[in-house]
C-alpha cells in the first residue's frame, strides 16, 4: 500500500483529549479496510500563519499513514465534515521516516538570539507615553527660568 503524510491542524478551543479522539476515530477508519497509522506526532498548540475560520491558533498533529487511495479520499472527507478539524494536508511519500520532525526537535531547543518579551532596555528614543512629562525635559526649564529672569 502506498504511504502517506497527513497534517492536520484542530481548533485551538478543543482540548488535547479531543484532538486525540479524532487521531482515533481516523485509526478506526483505516483499520477497519487493512489501514494503519505508523507514525504519529502531536505538535501541540501553535499559531497559525493566518486567520482560519476565525481561528488564531490550532492544534497541530502530523501522521504517518500506510492505506489505499481510495481510503485517503474517504478520510479526508470525514475530516472535512468535522467542524473541529480546520486544515488537512496530505501527501504521498516514499517512505515514512520514524525519526522525529524538525518542528518537534526544534521544540526544545533555545531560540538564539531572539527576545521573546520582558522589559525593553532604556534607550534614546522612547514612545513618549508614561515616562518624561514634558515640564520635566531640559528646554522647557530653561525656559521657565528664561522667563521668570526676565520679570
Amino acid at each position: 500500500m502506498p504511504l502517506y503524510e497527513s497534517v492536520l491542524i484542530a481548533r485551538n478551543d478543543v482540548s488535547q483529549a479531543q484532538v486525540e479522539s479524532i487521531v482515533e476515530q481516523i485509526e478506526t477508519l483505516l483499520t477497519q479496510d487493512g489501514g494503519s497509522i505508523e507514525k504519529r506526532e502531536f505538535w501541540g498548540l501553535r499559531s497559525l500563519a493566518y486567520r482560519i475560520k476565525k481561528n488564531r491558533k490550532g492544534h497541530y498533529v502530523l501522521l504517518g499513514l500506510n492505506a489505499r487511495p481510495d481510503q485517503i479520499r474517504e478520510l479526508e472527507r470525514q475530516l472535512s465534515l468535522n467542524e473541529d478539524v480546520l486544515r488537512v494536508l496530505t501527501l504521498r511519500v516514499d517512505a515514512i521516516d520514524e525519526t522525529p520532525s524538525p518542528v518537534l526537535s526544534r521544540k526544545g531547543d533555545d531560540r538564539g538570539g531572539f527576545r521573546s518579551g520582558g522589559p525593553k532596555p532604556s534607550g534614546r528614543f522612547d514612545s513618549g507615553r508614561g515616562g518624561r512629562r514634558s515640564e520635566d525635559r531640559e528646554e522647557y526649564r530653561a525656559r521657565e527660568g528664561a522667563d521668570q529672569g526676565a520679570e
